[in-house]
């Protein structure tokens, strides 16, 4: 046997051993799958649907107001009433009973209030907000209430007020309790109301507020400031309107002066406190602040200096518009949003547009409105603020609407308020983040819309001035055409359709009115000018198709 037959017998045995070894495997793998059941896959099961958020409940009227309500009005009206004895009742007691009884009360009620709390937490933090209340109405009393003083230092009972103010600040505060503060803050305020209101009286709401603005600051609370606004301002009201009894022993200009600082203070208050950090409040809560407070400093202050010095009010009212715009500078020096900077921007051209009538009156008045407005629109672009530009649209018209009520106002007005209509509609477009695209489309649509309006009117009273009385008709046609000119020379539709507007009112005039009441030759005249600028305008509008075509 050669070498290569040897080798060709061993690849042939290796062949043969290769196919028994897979034939036993096969084998083998046959039966393990007889002696082993056969387990069907697992079928994937599919997850639970998640539960449906269950519906909220219907809030239960009767539940909420005798738990809620009732709880306030009950401790509102148990203080009034302890109040009342205090001042009524306490006198005829010794000084040192005067004292005692009074803090028993109030701690009493206090204590009855923790007790309570326990059990009916909310419950009980307004009754110990009303035991608080009545230790600062109990302390203000020992100063104030004649038959019941036993303090006779206003200073000395400041720096008590201002320590139990202090007080109750602490204990709200390390409660975490929004109900304790502001039932005691409130309750602080209203009974101080209860009484002949003097200096003495603001300089304790002002310190009342202050204890307020801390919750403000440092908790971002709202409803506790908010109302400590309400209720300083409502003080203020009662101070303001008596005539006796209210800082004795001053004149007229010192008193001006009290009145006119403590509005100051609490301008001043409220408004650092809204711009120490505004970005932590809500946006409808810092719009309320803002607002509320300009209507009281203006309104209360407005009041005040009419009522003792009226030459003076123009510069009153010039300086709270200053104010308000050095707010607006804080807001954007604080990166305040910017819905608030825009707001404290609009009061003050607002506020600047209510100080024209003290200082000017006719024309200089109509004039002073249209030139305010203007600006105020004008500076909408600066400032990217769409509701700037809204407001000097708003005093626009108001300064075109003033003219109805001056007798033989001069045509030259109302070329002004057009010219001021249209500088303002072709200021261009405004950006801003805080406004969807969307709607800040349709705002401006709208505000160019007005102004086109209030162009057209404006165009309609000038020519109608200048035309003689049988024609008026033809002198609203004679504005149409003007705005159909504008128009066409701007490419802006709003003051085509504006001029189709008043040129409908034309039609309609003359179809009523001209055909039975004028002469011959005017009718004539009427007709004649109205065909020849209807023809005008149809031939413009065919020439603009076919370039377009």
């Amino acid at each position: 046997m050669s070498a290569e037959d040897g080798e060709q017998e061993l690849r042939e045995r290796v062949q043969r051993l290769e196919t028994l070894v897979a034939s036993l495997q096969d084998r083998l793998h046959q039966l393990e799958a007889r002696a082993t059941p056969a387990v069907p896959a697992p079928r994937p099961v599919a997850a639970p649907p998640p539960p449906a958020p269950a519906a909220p409940a219907p809030r239960d009227l009767e539940a909420h107001l005798g738990t809620y309500w009732l709880s306030r009005v009950g401790i509102v009206a148990l203080i009034t009433g302890i109040a009342y004895l205090i001042t009524y009742r306490f006198g005829e007691l010794g000084v040192f009973v005067r004292v005692v009884l009074g803090y028993v009360l109030s701690a009493g009620l206090g204590a009855f209030g923790l007790w309570l709390s326990k059990r009916y937490s909310l419950f009980g933090r307004i009754v110990f907000g009303g035991g608080l209340a009545l230790a600062y109405f109990v302390t203000y009393a020992l100063h104030f209430i004649p038959s019941v003083r036993v303090i006779d230092s206003q200073v000395l009972a400041l720096v008590l007020l201002a320590g139990l103010v202090v007080g109750i600040v602490v204990i709200a505060h390390r409660m975490h309790s929004e109900t304790v503060a502001g039932i005691a803050l409130f309750l602080g305020l209203h009974t101080g109301m209860l009484s002949d209101i003097t200096s003495f009286t603001l300089m304790s709401t002002t310190l009342l507020a202050a204890g307020a603005l801390f919750f403000l600051v440092k908790n971002r609370w709202v409803i506790v400031p908010l109302s400590s606004l309400v209720a300083v301002y409502s003080t203020h009201v009662s101070w303001a309107m008596r005539s006796d009894g209210v800082a004795h022993g001053t004149t007229e200009p010192e008193r001006l002066l009290l009145s006119l600082g403590f509005l100051a203070v609490y301008f001043l208050l409220f408004s650092v406190a809204l711009l120490a950090r505004p970005r932590e409040l809500s946006l409808r809560a810092s719009l309320a602040f803002a607002l509320l407070n300009w209507v009281g400093l203006v309104g209360l202050g407005s009041y005040e200096v009419a009522r003792q010095s009226r030459p003076d009010l123009f510069t009153f009212i010039l300086i709270v518009a200053v104010a308000h715009g050095v707010a607006a500078g804080v807001a954007w020096w604080r990166q305040a949003p910017a819905v608030l900077f825009h707001a404290y921007l609009s009061l003050g051209a607002i506020t600047l547009a209510l100080a024209m009538p003290a200082q000017y009156d006719a024309a200089p008045l109509v004039a002073s409105w249209l030139v305010t407005g203007v600006v105020t629109g004008l500076s909408a672009r600066g400032t990217a603020s769409p509701i700037l530009r809204w407001v000097g649209v708003a005093i626009l018209c108001v300064g075109l609407g003033a003219t109805w009520f001056i007798v033989d106002s001069p045509p030259i007005l109302y070329g002004v308020a057009f010219a001021c209509f249209l500088l303002v509609e072709r200021a261009g477009e405004l950006r801003t983040d805080w406004l969807p695209p969307p709607e800040l489309l349709q705002a401006q649509g709208l505000l160019r819309a007005l102004c086109a309006g209030g162009a057209a009117l404006a165009l309609v009273w000038l020519v109608g001035d200048w035309m003689p009385r049988g024609l008026t008709t033809l002198g609203w046609v004679v504005a149409a055409f003007g705005m159909f000119a504008v128009g066409f020379a701007l490419r802006e539709r709003r003051y085509r359709l504006a001029a189709l507007g008043v040129l409908g009112l034309a039609l309609g005039r003359l179809l009523i009115v001209d055909l039975a009441r004028l002469p011959t030759d005017q009718r004539v005249i009427t007709f004649i000018l109205l065909g020849v600028m209807l023809l005008v305008i149809s031939y413009t509008y065919t020439r603009l198709r076919d370039r377009k075509g």
